[in-house]
This record gives structure tokens, C-alpha cells and sequence, in this order.
């Protein structure tokens, strides 16, 4: 965008969540006098140098939003910025990496609402900001700020909104808080804080949210810390040296909506009981007794969002009834079978718990009303029984984790009416038969995963188009991998390692657009719940096995592990031109041919294993330049030659063995070009080349002087004295010179 005429008379410019515009100057801007709300959320002016000098000339602006527009700096040396009428002023994710700047302090006081949300301004808040004396709301959540919380904010006496979450704040909060009567929201959860709860925090009579949870707080909390609070509606605590210690018998005189609780010890807080209006419960890392069990399942009844995480709560839930829209109990220890679900739940996450027995007691249960159900999640438990055949009556669904159970049988058919369906995962259980054609109805598809059980047949070729990943790691899947794959052109992750799958490789796998970036933007999964009722965004994984590591992903790789099969002939050149790969693992098969110099295509490939096959030839040159591999196996081949020089390929002896015919570091073998060069110095070789030559002209020619000279001056010598005398000392000098050369060397 570049320089516009003047348009005096626009008031309301919005150009947010356009990611796509880039802008490379702001100067255009000053011309818009008459602006008063300015919104560029999203658009990209991370080059810009100038953006705030061109804010700062419209004099008018009431609200600035530069929300995620990846600016990198904030002016620091700016002596001066003429905000004299703003109220708004958004700079949350961005990169901004500066302390916070002088310009900042010096905005008018008319000002009523700073929001420097979610940026990365590293220092601490400045000791100037008491001019803005003010000032309605501070927002400075999600930075790096640091040190101490300073003083001078108990003197922002008209401040209403305090924000200085996910910092890393540290020290005591400060008593000179209390003195913010107009206080209604202080949110400091996710620092660095320590210290006792300062007995001032109880002058904040108008308090609404109080959020000190993830902080290293000391000391005791009781009613004493929360009896003048008459209007809280948001409490966190959270901390593991904090203690919590109310009368049983006293009655909060708020009444929260929501309420955060860590680390609680002994027991739950009795006056949680009185809470009429709460709709949010946490509670997490808690060791505290939930008894009795029926009276803390009934009052979960009236919530909206109820969210258990790695609680010691060692209940039986199989007469429960869970009404909350979104229910995530995980890591509790629950126990029993399955338990009853009200038809407004929308989301269900049990993971990781200790349930057992089948699941049709919870999905064969008829309800009186139609079933909201979209994530359906019971992975890590005890399951057992078949995967029912009454799916027909939860048509919502779009996210289905039964893995890691001990389930058994064939896919039901009425899976298939599972239309909405994007995610499922059935992994590691005791699965068997084929998989159902009717599984291509759900054509929204996006991650399926069946690995580790017992399916046999042919790998489908009807898959859907919409297919992110793919793993049928360790089942009985036999024949040959069908070349409709090659129609998948969202597919990024093909696991099909340890089946018996037999045959070529297909040649079209290049046609998997997916694989040819690796751009990361691409790559996150998950989904958006959009309701009135409920708004939240889940994200999902899939579990992949790369560089030797199985771990969960939530950014999906561009993966091929076609490993531990019965695959021959040779890689057909077209996988060398899936230039977004990161690993690819052919091992454990008959697999033949060489390594193309078309390797170097692959440029993003972190992980290679081509070990246990048939492969012959010399590793080409071109692998030394891949320069993200991590991982190499070529072991246990017919590879022969040298093994290229590259960091990369050098690290480890272990990815070479078994090939009789290689040589060269980091094999201990020597290469036969390089021996003679190993045993004697080039350069010394040419010197000794030169010299025997030399000496042998030397001696034939002394042997001929020898000859034609030695009688007639042997003769002399003898038989004339001084000459006699004369020629032993010329032997005298010229040993002694010859040895203090050599003295001297």
C-alpha cells in the first residue's frame, strides 16, 4: 500500500484480519486527519520503520489496534508521542522486543485504556507512569516483563482493569494495590510472585476478578483474605505453597461465577458448596478429598464449564450424571464404568483415568432429547467390549478417541453415519478385520488412526480427499499400497509401518501437494466450537515415531514410514521430489537401487533411514548438503565407495555398519585411495621422488670421476707431503661444518 490523496472526512478506517496485505509504509496514513479509530489487526507492517511517526500526526485517533501485525520495535529513543485524545492503544502479538519506551509515559491524561496484550517487551514498567493519573485500564498481559510490581501503581487511583498476566513479575504484590478504590479487575496469574496475600487487598471493595494463580504465593488463605469482596464474580488461587484454610461454617458474602482452586491439600473449600451462580470450575494438581462424591457430583450439575486435571478423586462415576456443556475430567483417577450424559454436554473429555468395562451403556442410552455432542474423548482407560453399533444417535460428532483400551471387534457399519466426523482415533487396542467401505461417508475426514491393533485386508483406496494423516502402523494390512493415495493431495502424514504390505512403490507419489512444503501454518489441527452455548477451541494430535522418538505431535510433519514391510524394487525417483519431507523411513524391506543425486531435492529432511535393504552404489555427494538431517541409517546395505564428507553424515559409525564395501570416516576403514596418502605425506612424496632422482644422477657421475681421477690423485696425496696434510684438513672442516648444520636443524 503506498501514499493515497487526502481524505479529511473518514473517521472509521478497519482493515483487521487481512493477512495477507502487506504494508510497506504508513505514511499514507497522516493524511487521514479527521481518523479516529484505526484497526490494521493482522496486517503485516513488521518492515515498517516509521509506524508510530505516523500515527502520532492524527490528532483526532481515539483508538489505535495494531494487533498481530508483527511489529519489532517500539521506538525506545522516541522522546515524544502526541497521543493528546487517545483512549485505545493495541499492540497485542506482536514481536516487540524493547523495554517500554519513553514516548509511552508521556501520553495525555485523557487517555483511558492501554492494551499492550500478548506483545514480547522485555524490561520493567517505568517509574514515570504516575502522570497518567487518569488512566482506566492497564493491559500488559503476555509479555516478558520483569522485576518487582512498582509502587507507583497504587497511585492510578482511577484505575478499573489491571492485566499483568503471563510476565514474569516477581516479589511480593504490594500492599500500595489496596489503594486502587476503583479497582475491578486484577489479574496477575502466570508470574513469578511470592510472598504472603497482603491484607490491603481487602480494601478493594468494587473487586470483581481476582487471579493470582500460577504464582509461588506463601503463607495461609482463609475467609479473612475474602470477606469484603462483596462483589467478586472470578476467584483463581493457585499455588503449591499456598494453604487454604476456611471455617467450614462460613458463607462467602459474594456469590463467583467462576473459580479456579490448585493444589488444594486436605478439603475442598466448603462454602464452594454455597455457590448458586457458578457456571466455571477448576480445579487441578489437587490431593484434597472430593467426599462425599454424590454431594460434589450433584452440585457439577448446574455448571456450564467443569474442568478436572490430574486430581486424586479415585471415584466410581458409573451412576453419574455429567450435564455440563463441557466436561474435561483428565488424569483423576476415575473409576467404574460408564457414566450417564445429558444431552446439552458438547464436550466429554475422560482421558487418561482408570474406567473400565464397555462403552455402550453410555452410547446405546437412549436420550429424550437430540444428542449436542461434538468431542468425544475416553483414551488411556480400561475399555473393553465392542465399538457398539448404536452410533447413529450422535450425528454431531466430529472428534472420536477410544485408543489405548482393550477394545475388540470390527468397525461398526453405523460409524459411517458419523457425516461431521474429522477426527478418529481407535490406535492401540485389539481391533480386527477389514475397514469398512462405508467409512468413505465421512468424506470431512481429517486424521485416522487405527495403528496397533489387528486389521488385515487391503489398505483402503477410497479414502477421503480431505486427509491430513494416515496411520496404520503395526496391523495385518497386506497387498500393495494402492496408487489412489496419490489423490490425496492433503495427506502429510503416511504411516504404514509393520504390516506385510508387499510390492513397489508407487511412482506418483509426488502428487501429494501437501508433501511439497513443509510450511508450518499448514500444519496445526484442530477445531473451533462456535455455539452460543459454548465457545472454545480444541486442539488435535496424532502420534507420530520420528528419529526413533514415538510422541505426540500437535503440528503434524510431512511423514513417510513405510518401514518393517515386505516392499521390493527400487524408490521410484518421483519420492525425490517431495521437497516438503522431513522424515522418511524405508527400512526393513528388500527395497533396491542406489541413492539419486537428487537427494539434495529433499532439503527439509531431518530424519533417513534406508537400513536393512538391498541398496547398492555410492552415497552421492549431494546428501552432504542436507543440512536439517538429524537422524541417518544406511546401515546393514550393499553401499560401497566413500562416504561423503558432511557433518551431518559423520556423527555416528553406527549409520554405515553392514556395508562391507564402504569406507572412510567415521568407518574406521580406509579407503584405498586414500591409504598411500595415509602412510606418507603427498608433498613429502614429491620431495623424495625429486631427490632420488637427483641421487642417482649423483652417483653415476661420481662413479665415472671415481674412475677416471682416483690414481692420479692418490698418487699425489702420498707421495707429496704438504699436499697430503693439506687434504686432511679440508676432511676436518668439512666435518665439523657438516655437523653443526645439523646441530642447527
Amino acid at each position: 500500500m503506498g501514499s493515497r490523496g487526502k481524505s479529511t472526512n473518514l473517521h472509521y478506517l478497519d482493515l483487521s484480519l487481512n493477512y495477507d496485505i502487506v504494508v510497506h509504509n504508513l505514511h499514507w496514513i497522516s493524511n487521514l486527519s479527521s481518523l479516529q479509530y484505526l484497526n490494521l489487526g493482522g496486517v503485516h507492517i513488521h518492515k515498517e520503520i516509521d509506524w508510530l511517526q505516523s500515527v502520532t500526526l492524527l490528532p483526532s485517533l481515539l483508538e489505535l489496534h495494531l494487533r498481530d501485525c508483527q511489529l519489532e520495535t517500539m521506538y525506545p529513543f522516541l522522546q515524544y508521542a502526541n497521543f493528546t485524545s487517545l483512549k485505545v492503544l493495541n499492540l497485542a502479538h506482536n514481536d516487540l522486543v524493547s523495554e517500554l519506551p519513553s514516548w509511552l509515559f508521556n501520553l495525555s491524561c485523557h487517555i483511558s485504556h492501554i492494551n499492550l496484550f500478548n506483545n514480547q517487551i522485555h524490561g520493567e514498567l517505568p517509574q514515570a507512569f504516575p502522570n497518567l493519573r487518569s488512566i482506566k485500564s492497564l493491559v500488559f498481559s503476555k509479555n516478558y516483563l520483569k522485576g518487582p510490581l512498582p509502587n507507583w501503581l497504587g497511585q492510578l487511583e482511577q484505575l478499573q482493569r489491571l492485566y499483568l498476566s503471563y510476565n514474569y513479575f516477581s516479589g511480593p504484590i504490594p500492599s500500595c494495590l489496596g489503594n486502587l478504590s476503583s479497582l475491578i479487575e486484577l489479574v496477575l496469574n502466570s508470574n513469578q510472585l511470592n510472598g504472603n496475600l497482603s491484607k490491603d487487598l481487602g480494601q478493594l471493595l468494587n473487586l470483581e476478578s481476582l487471579l493470582l494463580a500460577e504464582n509461588s504465593l506463601t503463607g495461609t488463605v482463609s475467609e479473612r483474605n475474602l470477606l469484603s469482596f462483596s462483589n467478586l464474580k472470578v476467584l483463581s488461587l493457585n499455588s503449591p505453597t499456598l494453604v487454604f484454610d476456611f471455617d467450614p461454617e462460613w458463607t462467602p458474602p459474594y456469590q463467583l461465577q467462576a473459580v479456579e482452586f490448585g493444589n488444594v491439600r486436605d478439603k475442598l473449600p466448603e462454602w464452594l458448596f454455597t455457590q448458586s451462580s457458578l457456571k466455571d470450575l477448576v480445579i487441578v494438581d489437587s490431593t484434597a478429598s472430593f467426599e462425599p462424591l454424590e454431594k460434589f457430583w450433584n452440585f457439577s450439575k448446574q455448571l456450564d464449564n467443569f474442568y478436572l486435571v490430574n486430581n486424586t478423586i479415585n471415584g466410581d462415576i458409573s451412576n453419574v450424571l455429567l450435564s455440563p456443556k463441557f466436561v474435561w475430567l483428565v488424569s483423576n483417577n476415575l473409576r467404574g464404568g460408564m457414566p450417564r450424559l445429558s444431552a446439552e454436554v458438547i464436550v466429554l473429555c475422560l482421558y487418561n483415568n482408570s474406567l473400565s468395562g464397555p462403552i455402550s451403556p453410555l452410547l446405546c442410552n437412549k436420550m429424550s432429547n437430540k444428542s449436542n455432542l461434538i468431542h468425544f474423548d475416553m483414551g488411556y482407560n480400561h475399555l473393553s467390549g465392542d465399538l457398539t453399533d448404536c452410533w447413529n444417535d450422535w450425528k454431531s460428532l466430529v472428534h472420536v478417541d477410544l485408543g489405548y483400551n482393550n477394545l475388540t471387534g470390527k468397525i461398526p457399519h453405523t460409524m459411517s453415519s458419523l457425516s461431521n466426523l474429522r477426527f478418529l482415533y481407535l490406535e492401540s487396542n485389539n481391533l480386527f478385520g477389514e475397514v469398512p467401505v462405508s467409512l468413505k461417508n465421512c468424506q470431512n475426514l481429517w486424521i485416522l488412526d487405527i495403528g496397533h491393533n489387528n486389521f488385515s485386508g487391503d489398505i483402503p483406496n477410497w479414502l477421503p480427499q480431505s486427509l491430513k494423516g494416515l496411520k496404520l502402523r503395526s496391523n495385518q494390512f497386506s497387498g500393495k499400497i494402492p496408487t489412489q493415495l496419490c489423490q490425496l493431495h492433503s495427506l502429510m502424514v503416511m504411516d504404514f509401518a509393520s504390516n506385510g504390505l508387499s510390492g513397489a512403490i508407487p511412482n506418483c507419489l509426488h502428487n501429494i501437494t501437501a508433501m511439497l512444503s513443509s510450511d508450518a501454518s499448514t500444519r496445526k489441527v484442530g477445531f473451533v466450537i462456535n455455539l452460543p452455548s459454548l465457545k472454545t477451541e480444541i486442539s488435535c494430535t496424532i502420534t507420530m515415531l520420528i528419529k526413533g522418538n514415538e510422541l505426540e505431535y500437535f503440528n503434524l510433519m510431512n511423514v513417510i514410514d513405510l518401514s518393517n514391510n515386505n516392499l521390493s524394487g527400487s524408490v521410484p525417483l518421483e519420492m525425490y521430489m517431495l521437497t516438503g519431507i522431513q522424515s522418511l523411513n524405508l527400512s526393513h524391506n528388500m527395497l533396491s537401487g542406489t541413492i539419486p543425486k537428487e537427494i539434495d531435492n529433499l532439503e527439509p529432511l531431518e530424519s533417513f533411514d534406508l537400513s536393512r535393504n538391498l541398496f547398492s552404489g555410492e552415497i552421492p555427494q549431494t546428501m552432504s548438503s542436507l543440512h536439517y538431517l538429524e537422524v541417518l541409517n544406511l546401515s546393514f546395505n550393499n553401499f560401497m565407495g566413500k562416504i561423503p564428507s558432511g557433518t551431518q553424515l559423520g556423527s555416528s559409525n553406527l549409520s554405515y555398519i553392514g556395508n562391507s564395501g564402504l569406507c572412510g570416516p567415521p568407518l574406521s576403514k580406509i579407503c584405498p585411495q586414500d591409504e598411500k596418502s595415509h602412510n606418507t605425506n603427498p608433498r613429502e612424496e614429491e620431495e623424495e621422488g625429486n631427490e632420488s632422482e637427483v641421487h642417482s644422477w649423483f652417483y653415476m657421475g661420481l662413479g665415472i670421476g671415481f674412475a677416471v681421477g682416483f690414481w692420479g690423485v692418490l698418487g699425489t696425496i702420498f707421495f707429496n707431503r704438504r699436499c697430503r696434510h693439506a687434504y686432511f684438513r679440508f676432511l676436518h672442516r668439512t666435518y665439523d661444518f657438516a655437523m653443526r648444520k645439523m646441530n642447527f636443524m
